[in-house]
Parts: C-alpha cells; structure tokens; sequence
C-alpha cells in the first residue's frame, strides 16, 4: 500500500534568512519537494536538503503569475506521490498568503496539512526601521489590512478603520498608494498622521521613508519605493529610527512636514 505524504504550509518570514523559525530550517531539510513563491529569497532556499526539487510558482501583482488552481493541484499529486511537500511562502502562509486555502484544499482531498507560521512581513517591516506597531501612548492596537482587493471584493471599511485609531499595517498598496491615501483622507484621518513606507524589509536592499498622508505617494514614487513594501499609517510611525526624519519639524502631538529620505541596510 503506497503511503501519502503530507503538505506542510511554511511561512519563509520577510527575507532575511535569520528570521526563520528552528521549525521551518528542519522541515525544508527534510523535504522532497519544494514550492516557493517569488518573495522567498535565495538564502532561505539555501536550507532545502540537497534531495528537494525545487519548484517555482510565483504569484505577484501585476507579474505573470502561477494560478492558485494549479498550485494546489500539484500540491495534490505530490503529496499522493508519497512526497514529504513544503508549500513555502513569504512571511506568514496565514497572513494574507492564501495558505487558509490551500488547507482547505489538501484537506478536503484527504491530504495530512501541517502549519509552520512565519514572521509577517508588515510586522517585521515596522520593526526593522525602529516602529512598534502598539504603544501605550499612541497605539492600543494594530490592523493588517490588504491594501489589494481582487476583482469582485469589497473595499476595507476604511471609515470604521480609522474610527478605532489603531495602527493600520497595509500589505500590497503600493500600486494603489493615491487611491489610499484618498480614502483614508475621506475617512477623516489628519493629512499629517505620520505614514512609513518600507520595501524590502529586512533584506540588503531594504529601503524606507516616513512621510505624511498628505505626501507619502509623492515621496515614495521619489524615493524610487515600489511593490513589494509595506505601509504604516498611524503616529507610532513617526517614531521610526531606521530611515531618516527631521525630528525639528514634529511640534508636540503634529508630526508635521517630513524630509522624505532613503535609508538602505547594509
């Protein structure tokens, strides 16, 4: 009697490959086969066994993408090969990763589905450049919000959003950076509520700017900002440490008017 093998969901973290978890090193070593997504960096693939087949299937906005049917059907065939399957994705494969999905997939197909979460991105951004998403004195709370809707799919509330005064982390909203900020403007949130923007986070190519709502498009597109990054609306942004500010231009509870600068990690 064949035995199925088993799909486990690994969340490959924001890039750097020191912030993989113990758990996620040991599974990849142990895989036959693995499918990664176009975010997942060399240097995390760097610690699948020599015995794994690697296979891309890369889905990003506005790029030639793997479709998810596909995926997960390959996910299917492996798994009934008798393969030991990693689906590997960048940061968390439950942080809007689809790896809710693809549990559901495997599952109903009677497929074994282990979960290995990872480090989200839009929290490890936030703390690569110095920002805590929660503060006693600013932030009692933080939302992940897609900044993406699909074809078909109902905008965040962003009014409600903006009523609770979290932090708002939002993932994949640099190609609709002025239809945001106009929304959250018509929400009633101050154009000079502090805004970070980081891209790549945690790799050597990270770079950053923090800005105001009035300005972030413009200084992001100046800085030469684009997908993937990760934008952090709310006050704790203007306690960044890892890209440059102006401290002379935040007067009492206003951040102001910002210096939009670039800040690259060595």
């Amino acid at each position: 009697m064949k035995i199925m093998g088993r799909v486990t969901l690994v969340g490959a973290g924001p890039g750097d490959p020191e912030l993989l978890t113990l758990k996620a090193v040991r599974v990849l070593r142990d895989a036959d086969v693995v499918l990664y997504d176009d975010l997942v960096s060399t240097a995390v693939l760097a610690y699948a066994g020599p015995q794994a087949r690697l296979i891309p299937v890369g889905k990003r906005g506005g790029c030639a993408s793997t479709p998810q049917a596909f995926i997960e059907q390959l996910l299917i065939r492996e798994a009934r090969a008798g393969h030991a399957v990693v689906r590997l994705k960048g940061g968390d494969p439950f942080v809007f990763g689809r790896g809710g999905e693809e549990a559901a997939t495997l599952r109903d197909a009677g497929i074994g589905v282990d979960i290995v979460c990872g480090l989200t991105s839009g929290l490890a951004a936030a703390a690569a450049i110095g920002i805590p998403v929660t503060h006693r004195m600013h932030a009692h709370g933080v939302a992940l919000v897609t900044g993406h809707a699909a074809d078909g799919e109902v905008e965040p509330d962003w009014a409600a959003l903006v009523r609770t005064g979290l932090t708002l982390v939002i993932y994949m909203g640099m190609r609709r950076a002025e239809e945001l900020q106009s929304a959250l403007i018509a929400a009633d949130m101050p154009p000079s509520m502090p805004v970070a923007v980081i891209a790549h986070a945690t790799r050597p190519e990270q770079a950053a700017i923090v800005s105001t709502l009035a300005d972030w498009p413009a200084a992001a597109e100046a800085a030469g900002l684009a997908s993937p990054a990760i934008i952090v609306v709310g006050q704790v942004a203007a306690l960044a440490t890892g890209a440059s500010v102006d401290s002379g231009q935040r007067r009492g509870g206003d951040f102001g008017q910002v210096e939009h600068t670039r800040q690259h990690v060595a």
